[in-house]
């Protein structure tokens, strides 16, 4: 029996691998020596596509796929891949929300307390033996009864404020319209910011969001403030965001995410009062194992049937 040809971009596990063989014949956009010449001669075999947040569906492999049908995405992020013209097109984009939630929303908390309780820095003070020669490390900021915005109330954003209210937190937010929910809401990321001690970005990337966190956005923080990005990185201005930490605009970040990811500026490097961790929010075996199983079953029932589990908004009606 002939089997369904898919292209998959970007790595995937070998529990995902193994699923998909028994119903796909795969094969790896990145192994083959000249990608331009093998899209060129399968591309219009191609009614499957399989790939990530981070890689999505490149320009090249879009213009080569004109017989495409779906777009399985791993990960909940989708900006790389043009849902908009993909729903046009009939093509079903589907990713794997709900199911990194609560590992998103405690990465979050994480990087809060670490910023907060200058975990970082105070380990260095212990490992060094400075306790010993120095005596007490500096008081830190407790994260209890803290104004918090939060920049996105999609899924995740509400199960970070859940987290929030368990430390007693004023919840803010800003998103493109008002939810039926008992936080205060605001109409722009400033209003938000200006409002809080604590500001999280979780608002999905692409142009509608890109640099919505900017100088007047950071100022609008002010000298107490701490930023935390756990969202993408396009959603920063990265040059403005070192500049405020630098100049004390504001008192401190936690990033998960990069404008020009894996590249970190050294300039956030070298800062005490910033906590980096290398894009890994949802990056437990439990969360990766769940997500891999979600973007095979995307696929699989549309074989079966010819839906998807988990649709991108753009695409639900499809």
């Amino acid at each position: 029996m002939t089997k369904t040809r898919l292209l998959q971009i970007g790595d995937i596990t070998d529990r995902m691998r193994d699923a998909l063989s028994e119903h796909f014949d795969i094969d790896v956009l990145f192994d083959q020596d000249d990608r331009a010449v093998f899209l060129a001669k399968n591309g219009a075999e191609y009614p499957a596509i399989l790939t990530n947040g981070h890689w999505g569906v490149p320009d090249d492999v879009a213009a080569a796929t004109p017989n495409l049908k779906v777009v399985s995405s791993y990960g909940v992020g989708y900006d790389a891949i043009d849902a908009d013209a993909y729903a046009r097109r009939g093509v079903k984009v589907a990713h794997t929300p709900d199911v990194l939630n609560d590992e998103v929303a405690d990465t979050f908390v994480m990087l809060w307390l670490a910023v907060s309780r200058s975990l970082i820095p105070s380990d260095r003070h212990a490992r060094s033996g400075k306790w010993e020669t120095e005596g007490n490390y500096p008081l830190t900021r407790t994260v209890q009864n803290r104004r918090v915005g939060i920049l996105g109330l999609g899924r995740i954003g509400q199960t970070i404020a859940d987290r929030c209210e368990a430390f007693g937190a004023e919840i803010h937010y800003h998103s493109r319209s008002k939810k039926d929910v008992a936080y205060t809401y605001h109409d722009t990321a400033k209003s938000c910011a200006e409002a809080v001690e604590v500001l999280v970005a979780i608002t999905p990337g692409g142009p509608s969001t890109q640099h919505m966190v900017n100088a007047e956005v950071l100022q609008a923080l002010g000298s107490d403030g701490l930023f935390f990005n756990v969202a993408r990185g396009s959603v920063v201005d990265e040059r403005a965001l070192v500049k405020a930490l630098q100049d004390g605009v504001i008192a401190g970040a936690g990033l998960d995410v990069f404008e020009e990811e894996p590249k970190i500026p050294d300039a956030l490097k070298s800062m005490d009062n910033v906590v980096l961790t290398p894009h890994v929010a949802s990056g437990t075996h439990e969360t990766r194992q769940a997500m891999g199983d979600l973007a095979v079953g995307n696929l699989t029932q549309w074989l079966k049937d010819g839906t998807v589990k988990t649709p991108v908004p753009e695409c639900r009606d499809l």
